[in-house]
């Protein structure tokens, strides 16, 4: 199954408490939404990329975790962009004085934020082209680094803010950089 885009527009445009409310509403449906208005419908998983997204996300937790740096989130967590767009990283990370910043109630629903790093693991369904523009999409709202990574091709796409796209052929691990100072992913458990 691949991702679905509705465009309810024309007949009603959703205010951010009506998309939460769908999706708190539809618990079994994973919607995004980008900046047009477009309702996007996600499908799930399978049982590989969700093993290899808690892998990676399982190190960056434990990164976090020695460094007291930031929050780390999961791909269930939908960010509300500067652009209007929700979106829902694989695997996400922001800054903790960012996040402190954040009223209670933001934290609450989809927070008004854009992450600092985010990372998308291709599925087999996904389209190269909807999840590049989905990286240059979060570039363009403040997201600082973000990794898209395809496994299918041992690919690696490195988005950084206000440069060109790095792309690397089967790398065996790669830093955070200074967005994320100290982290390496070991990308072995990833190409296995």
């Amino acid at each position: 199954m691949i991702s679905v885009t509705i465009n309810f527009n024309s007949i009603v445009k959703l205010t951010d408490d009506q998309f939460y409310q769908l999706c708190r509403e539809n618990p079994d449906v994973k919607f995004e939404r980008n900046a047009k208005g477009e309702i996007i419908i996600m499908p799930p998983t399978g049982g590989e990329t969700g093993n290899y997204n808690f892998e990676i996300a399982t190190d960056l937790g434990i990164w976090n975790r020695q460094t007291k740096l930031g929050i780390c989130f999961d791909s269930s967590t939908c960010f509300k962009l500067p652009s209007g767009a929700n979106r829902s990283p694989d695997v996400s990370w922001i800054k903790k004085e960012r996040w402190d910043a954040l009223t209670a109630e933001q934290k609450q629903k989809f927070p008004p934020i854009a992450p600092d790093f985010v990372l998308e693991l291709m599925s087999p369904t996904d389209s190269l082209k909807d999840t590049q523009d989905k990286m240059q999409e979060y570039m363009n709202n403040q997201v600082k680094l973000g990794w898209l990574i395809h496994r299918k091709t041992r690919r690696f796409e490195i988005y950084r803010q206000g440069q060109e796209v790095e792309i690397l052929e089967s790398p065996a691990e790669l830093s955070g950089e200074d967005v994320l100072p100290g982290f390496v992913l070991n990308l072995q458990l990833v190409w296995q």
